[in-house]
């Protein structure tokens, strides 16, 4: 039986495994889709000696950048992106492959843009890690000039404090790649001028649970459109059977 799975840490909200191993029933595939809930990514080694079957992976928080370290080739599109969150492996007798790609970016993308209008021009990206990385990248293939926000002074972002009423006039897309606002954490939303928002505005949020954050449910008050990050996610996790099982 071929193996998949989940590495990350924690895999608590894990949508994955219930996702693929209901579309392996389904279809009648001979596989099992497994989570692999591990502190550190020294342990992936272990995962790969321990589970032969293994053909493979997706890659959440916190691994998706330093993931990168531990593969054999990656995609193009996950270099410049700078994060990979599928992986393939193969096994060749005592030799084991790894290629990682990043679906995060197709998935983000095709979900976007049907909502994306002629004054959607200027994006500020809430977070900096892995997945902000694939969101930066989609945006601006998309052709929208991205802006980075942080909690932190970091090179490249500005600060919470900084996102003005003013600012919101000019960036009308705001997509949240952060887990502020993630169950069981549901009252907690970023801190922005909301009362700044209008028709104009579009929030994406990243999280899917719960189906309607504080995050979009404060930017509807104010007329904005809303969207969460469901079917990114199925769209994602259809790239990733793709990526497992291209001919390469």
């Amino acid at each position: 039986m071929d193996k998949y799975g989940l590495i990350g840490y924690p895999l608590g909200h894990s949508f994955s495994i219930g996702f693929f191993n209901e579309k392996f029933q389904n279809e009648g595939i001979d596989a099992q889709y497994c989570n692999f809930e591990i502190p550190s990514l020294d342990c992936l080694p272990e995962i790969i000696a321990q589970n032969p079957d293994l053909k493979g992976l997706n890659v959440t928080i916190p691994y998706k950048e330093k993931i990168i370290d531990f593969l054999d080739e990656i995609s193009p599109e996950a270099k410049n992106i700078g994060a990979v969150n599928v992986i393939r492996v193969n096994h060749n007798g005592n030799k084991t492959f790894m290629k990682g790609y990043n679906s995060d970016v197709i998935g983000f993308t095709k979900s976007i843009e049907p909502l994306l209008e002629r004054c959607h021009k200027k994006a500020l990206i809430l977070g900096t890690g892995g997945a902000s990385k694939a969101i930066k990248y989609g945006l601006e293939s998309l052709g929208l000039e991205t802006l980075l926000v942080s909690r932190f002074e970091r090179p490249g972002t500005i600060q919470y404090q900084s996102v003005t009423p003013q600012l919101l006039q000019e960036y009308k897309v705001i997509v949240n790649c952060t887990p502020c606002g993630m169950y069981p954490k549901a009252d907690e939303c970023p801190a922005l001028p909301y009362e700044a928002m209008d028709s104009h505005t579009l929030l994406y949020d990243l999280i899917y649970n719960p189906d309607e954050t504080l995050f979009m449910h404060k930017g509807a008050e104010y007329g904005a459109t809303v969207k969460n990050g469901l079917e990114m996610l199925l769209l994602q996790a259809f790239e990733s059977w793709k990526f497992w099982n291209r001919k390469e």
